[in-house]
């Protein structure tokens, strides 16, 4: 099934964004140049798992098709194997494309801004760098016409290693996750639009004043400061969120609110389905999972808790938490078919106040 998808105007006056403030070509050699090595193996080790990555891509398309009933057209697509370097080529091409940036660096009567586009670029590539070595796959909807996705061996070969896993379990159930992405996507094509147009509006320069947008910042310092600690917090209120939010303009928090929505439903969703799929085609699913959440809630160097907070990881793990409590307990009450109806449009995605309180989607959907 091929999907629509939104490419900017060439001939048009391009709009100001995000991107185009990045050297993208600066982000992708400086994040090579920055990325860890990865773990030391033969050149056996190495085209055994690339191989069983392939195969197992492949095979994890119709049990998760079985477990989800969401049905994709023609053959299944193969995977890209990836290592760390490449991810990252991969992941900057990816982000200029979400974030309407251009292949070359336009041209600009601002002595400066050849400068600002190449120090963006080499901050963006530290960042990819640094989550370079953590991804284990992902499912890029905008990676070419009809998405792509990237399973990065070095990565999973690290973590069944760190973790004593047994490898061909590892490798599938891995797959499981992203391969529910690529269903997700390639099952409901509008899905890529939707993501798309909130990216527009996230990336687009709005052109405020700076006097509204400091005092946007100076309320959000004062909330953070005066703030209780009465429970837990909303992760979207926290790191760079909150301060992305405070900062924003109100189409763009809407935006911001509508993908992080998205992302904790897909990542949960996939997790519900690896899970229901696993017991039938992972023999040590169970020890995968426990072991697999007992590394994510691990403490970290401080170093790097810093920079998981500044960056969003954490909240991107309570996606997993929250998305998945959400598809249980919606599965587990109406079952997968009325479930689906969530992929029907856009007006049946959770709203923000859903995701934590399931019964009220079911009660606006169904």
């Amino acid at each position: 099934m091929r999907r629509m998808t939104t490419t900017p105007d060439t001939h048009a006056d391009p709009a100001p964004t995000v991107g185009r403030s990045v050297d993208w070509g600066v982000a992708a050699s400086v994040g090579e140049r920055l990325a860890r090595p990865a773990p030391p193996v033969t050149d056996y080790t190495r085209t055994q798992v690339i191989d069983e990555l392939a195969a197992a891509s492949r095979a994890a398309e119709p049990p998760v098709r079985e477990v989800t009933g969401l049905h994709t057209e023609g053959a299944i697509p193969d995977a890209r194997i990836v290592d760390r370097r490449e991810w990252i080529r991969a992941a900057a091409a990816s982000m200029r494309v979400m974030t309407g940036g251009d292949v070359e660096p336009a041209a600009s009567p601002h002595p400066l801004a050849a400068v600002t586009g190449k120090v963006a670029g080499a901050q963006t590539g530290a960042v990819l760098s640094f989550v370079s070595s953590g991804i284990l796959g992902q499912y890029d909807p905008f990676g070419s016409a009809d998405g792509v996705l990237l399973l990065v061996y070095p990565n999973v070969i690290a973590v069944e290693r760190q973790l004593r896993l047994r490898p061909a379990d590892f490798r599938l159930w891995v797959c499981l996750h992203e391969v529910t992405h690529r269903v997700q996507f390639t099952a409901n094509p509008w899905l890529a639009e939707h993501m798309s147009r909130q990216l527009a509006t996230l990336t687009h320069d709005m052109g405020e004043d700076v006097g509204a947008v400091a005092g946007r910042l100076a309320a959000y310092v004062r909330s953070r400061r005066d703030r209780e600690s009465v429970g837990p917090e909303d992760p979207s209120s926290r790191g760079v969120l909150g301060l992305m939010r405070a900062v924003q303009s109100e189409p763009q928090r809407a935006a911001l609110d509508r993908l992080l929505v998205l992302g904790t439903l897909l990542e949960g969703h996939a997790d519900h389905v690896m899970d229901a799929v696993g017991p039938a085609v992972v023999p040590s699913v169970a020890t995968i999972r426990n072991r697999f959440d007992a590394r994510r809630q691990r403490k970290q160097p401080p170093l790097q808790r810093i920079l998981r907070a500044l960056l969003g990881i954490d909240a991107k793990l309570s996606q997993y938490t929250r998305g998945k409590a959400f598809v249980d307990d919606v599965v587990g009450r109406v079952g997968m078919d009325r479930f689906n109806r969530i992929w029907d449009s856009p007006a049946t995605l959770p709203l923000p106040d859903e995701i934590d309180q399931p019964q009220r989607w079911i009660d606006r959907v169904l």
